[in-house]
């Protein structure tokens, strides 16, 4: 299913009409917007939550499951193929391409907006699909990347040390939708490739076009290179260089 900016809208709205907004920012086991995305992928209650076998998909609707994930996909790897055996699965992925940051205080205030100027891209998957790299390919197992809006509340620890995170994040809130990457198959993995690439880079032109980090870069491009988005073409001194298989 393709996700609309209309959509997403409506299930934050409904989302945060009922307890949550009564609860208050991050008093909730579930943060919200993990909650959001389950309303946006299942707007029927009964979908949302449904127990298959010894796991709980996080909706399982006509379309099959959908599971809803940020981070830790090592953990994803044996309900991933236990689902897989029951129904299709889309694993969705959001990305904060554009992130507000807000301080709150101890005492519950909220300080300015502020937004940070870091801008993560589809790209962001790839270290995490790495971790399920022997699941890529297989039937009926597809990703969306969600590029989206976010504020992002950080709770200030005034109490820390200084030369440690003074504030901890512990709330992501939906604000809109700006692309959506869906990954139906090996052909669709170019789109994770950054702009800006030549014809031929290496790791770290990588990990600097994609903001990763040099590590997350080798195992993203350990995984573009297993699905056919890019291929070696040589070394420049220790380093591979690499050839994008679709005109960047």
């Amino acid at each position: 299913m393709e996700v609309t900016e209309s959509a997403l809208l409506a299930a934050c709205r409904e989302e945060m009409a009922g307890e949550r907004v009564r609860a208050g920012i991050g008093t909730l086991g579930e943060k919200t917007q993990h909650a959001v995305l389950k309303r946006l992928f299942g707007p029927e209650e009964e979908s949302r939550e449904v127990k298959v076998g010894p796991y709980v998909a996080d909706v399982f609707g006509e379309e099959g499951i959908v599971e809803i994930q940020t981070r830790g996909f090592d953990r994803l790897r044996e309900k991933l193929t236990y689902l897989l055996q029951a129904a299709p699965v889309t694993v969705v992925y959001p990305v904060p391409q554009v992130k507000w940051l807000i301080k709150v205080q101890e005492d519950g205030a909220l300080g300015p907006r502020r937004r940070s100027p870091k801008r993560p891209g589809p790209w962001e998957i790839l270290p995490e699909l790495y971790r399920i790299k022997p699941l890529l390919g297989r039937e009926g197992l597809t990703f969306c990347v969600l590029l989206l809006e976010v504020e992002e509340y950080r709770l200030e620890r005034p109490q820390v040390k200084v030369g440690r995170k003074r504030t901890v994040r512990f709330e992501r809130m939906p604000v809109s939708l700006l692309g959506q990457v869906w990954l139906r198959g090996a052909g669709d993995y170019g789109k994770l490739l950054p702009p800006g690439l030549s014809e031929g880079f290496t790791a770290k032109d990588f990990s600097k076009a994609a903001q990763l980090s040099l590590s997350g870069a080798r195992a993203g491009l350990n995984v573009l290179r297993a699905l056919g988005a890019v291929e070696v073409t040589g070394k420049k001194g220790r380093a591979y260089v690499y050839r994008p298989l679709y005109s960047v």
